[in-house]
């Protein structure tokens, strides 16, 4: 049981802490709804519990032997980002709370997980502190508690964006407010490039 608790501890703490992840969640839920939302928050579930399985299942080697690979990753992540940015920084700003499928995709959310080198660190770091045995049966334990722990905690970030629907109600306040969670995502973007932060590193935040 206490293993468990550390599991579900450090899966909250990765999960709940801002980054790119929650900041687009954040604003999806400000923009679209929670409903609309919640493609994101599934495909970020997913994508980064299909990562975390894979590393520790073996990715963790395969990337420690192919530095380009990591550089790779790192690059197309900022790239990745920047690209979200732009995209929130030209929105006209008019709600659509309609749950008509203009949120964030499922497959975005996934991918967003994919490119972003935070996940990846969080993933290695989860697997050497709970899994670094390779007990295969521990490793779909951890993947199984992370994923239940990881879809509420993005999940908070999509509601806590539908409270700021009323003080963003026209469509120049939610243009400012795009444009600002599209500088979180540039600095995040920018930050990535020069932390080189992927592969085995003491900061496990992922969201």
């Amino acid at each position: 049981m206490n293993i468990l608790i550390s599991m579900a501890a450090f899966a909250l703490a990765s999960s709940i802490s801002p980054g790119p992840v929650n900041i687009v969640a954040l604003s999806s839920g400000a923009r679209h709804g929670l409903r609309a939302s919640l493609r994101h928050v599934t495909g970020a579930t997913v994508g980064f519990t299909l990562l975390l399985l894979l590393t520790g299942l073996g990715l963790q080697a395969l990337l420690a032997r192919a530095p380009a690979l990591a550089q790779a990753t790192q690059l197309a992540g900022a790239a990745f980002l920047l690209w979200m940015a732009w995209k929130l920084a030209r929105d006209d700003g008019k709600l659509t709370l309609t749950g008509d499928g203009k949120g964030p995709s499922l497959v975005v959310g996934a991918a967003m997980q994919w490119l972003n080198p935070k996940a990846w660190v969080a993933a290695v770091a989860g697997v050497s502190a709970f899994a670094a045995n390779g007990d295969a049966a521990l490793v779909w334990r951890f993947a199984a508690l992370y994923c239940a722990v990881c879809y509420v905690a993005i999940a908070c970030w999509a509601y806590a964006g539908t409270f700021l629907q009323r003080r963003l109600a026209d469509p120049a306040g939610m243009r400012r407010f795009n444009r600002a969670m599209a500088l979180l995502l540039a600095a995040s973007a920018i930050y990535l490039l020069f932390s080189g932060d992927i592969g085995p590193a003491s900061q496990p935040g992922i969201a």
